[in-house]
């Protein structure tokens, strides 16, 4: 920062030569006083040169995606606009609860709020940029939930329909996937590798890590699943993916010899009723070799020649009777990475992603059967809370670009 202020200072001297003398200022008061002045008017407020300089630098070290320039002043506009419906509701941010959303500011980067802060300042981010950005967040959360948070609760019928418990919609999610594979080996590097992961801010670079680095059938596509039935997805994992909010990455989550993450794309309530499952019913054929070239080669042309579950008998024919298990469970019961594997299949369909035996034994699954059932594993309690997240940030979205419409912003 300092040095650009000095270089500032000496560009406005050597313009303004002898004129500046004369009127007895220095360069470096020019310079913080052009910093300080009006940027964008937006209605009776104002966003200065500085402002939007500090936005850009945070939003470049913060690896944000897109035009820093372009999307800072954007931003401020928009938060200005935000700042002003939150100030004639008189609504105000306790400073305990500024600092605490700053400790979990600097907890998601893994360092103390000291540490955080001073490696900002080092970047040319001042503490009170940061101060007054969470602030402003948690102040449009707190306005929002005010004004909304009655008409976005869902009615118990919305939420039996989300669950599929009526004859209406289910709730549906739209993820993007992870799997690193697991060895003996390399435990230490995938941990590293999924805490970077979990960090990405935005999709193109979940994407791409996805092609590098997913063992799962979905890296040709970025790791993009296609929407699913919430009820489809493992137990365990529902409450995990109904508190992700759009382009949010998912902590790292331990799996048998993997290691899953997972971005949220979008979240939905379809116009048919989804139905939830008793039992499921796959076949697991177990192939020596793990993810070798070999063993995936052989693995993909299998693939190609078998149908039904009962087709696996007559390739494993011959062979130890444990290198095929043919299973019916509870969604529950069944293993997290098969789990989730089988709720990207319709019967008949099959998954080469996960492997056994410290990844040297590929498990080649089948899905035979789903069977019905009213009951359900999602709580309606996180279901309920994924619901009205939805609203609210619909009702934001609204609510902004009127206040945008209405607003008088000019340049200067």
């Amino acid at each position: 920062m300092q040095q650009n202020l000095t270089h500032l200072s000496r560009s406005l001297a050597q313009l303004l030569g002898g004129a500046v003398l004369a009127l007895g200022l220095s360069a470096t008061t020019i310079a913080a006083q052009s910093l300080f002045s009006p940027a964008v008017r937006v209605n009776q407020g104002i966003i200065t040169h500085f402002e939007l300089e500090q936005r850009v630098r945070l939003m470049e070290v913060l690896r944000i995606p897109g035009d820093p320039a372009k999307d800072a002043r954007r931003s401020l506009i928009e938060e200005k606009l935000k700042m002003q419906a939150v100030s004639e509701a008189g609504i105000e941010v306790p400073p305990e609860d500024v600092q605490q959303g700053i400790d979990d500011f600097a907890s998601r980067a893994r360092l103390s709020t000291d540490e955080f802060l001073a490696a900002l300042q080092n970047e040319g981010v001042s503490a009170e940029t940061v101060r007054d950005f969470v602030r402003n967040q948690m102040a449009w959360r707190d306005y929002i939930s005010a004004r909304y948070l009655a008409q976005a609760r869902p009615t118990e019928d919305e939420i039996n329909r989300a669950l599929g418990l009526s004859g209406g919609g289910g709730l549906q999610v739209l993820l993007s996937e992870i799997i690193i594979p697991i060895t003996p080996q390399t435990v230490d590097q995938v941990d590293d590798l999924a805490a970077q992961i979990a960090e990405l801010k935005s999709y193109d670079a979940f994407a791409t890590a996805a092609t590098q680095f997913s063992a799962a059938d979905t890296r040709a596509q970025g790791g993009q699943m296609p929407w699913l039935p919430l009820a489809q997805l493992p137990p365990a994992l529902q409450p995990v993916i109904l508190e992700l909010d759009p382009g949010e990455v998912s902590t790292p989550i331990t799996l048998p010899n993997a290691v899953a993450l997972f971005q949220m794309r979008g979240l939905r309530e379809a116009p048919v009723g989804t139905p939830r499952y008793a039992s499921i019913e796959y076949a697991a054929y177990a192939m020596a070799g793990g993810r070798s070239p070999e063993t995936l080669k052989a693995a993909a042309e299998l693939q190609q020649r078998v149908d039904t579950c009962d087709d696996l008998y007559g390739v494993a024919k011959g062979q130890p009777v444990e290198v095929l298990d043919r299973v019916t469970a509870k969604p529950g019961e069944i293993p997290q990475d098969i789990a989730l594997e089988l709720a990207k299949l319709d019967p008949g369909e099959t998954s080469i992603s996960v492997t056994r035996n410290n990844g040297q034994t590929l498990m080649f699954l089948m899905l035979c059967n789903r069977t019905r059932d009213l009951g359900g594993d999602a709580s309606r309690e996180d279901v309920a809370n994924a619901l009205t997240q939805q609203r609210l940030e619909t009702l934001a979205n609204s609510l902004l670009e009127h206040l945008r419409a209405d607003a008088i912003i000019t340049e200067e």
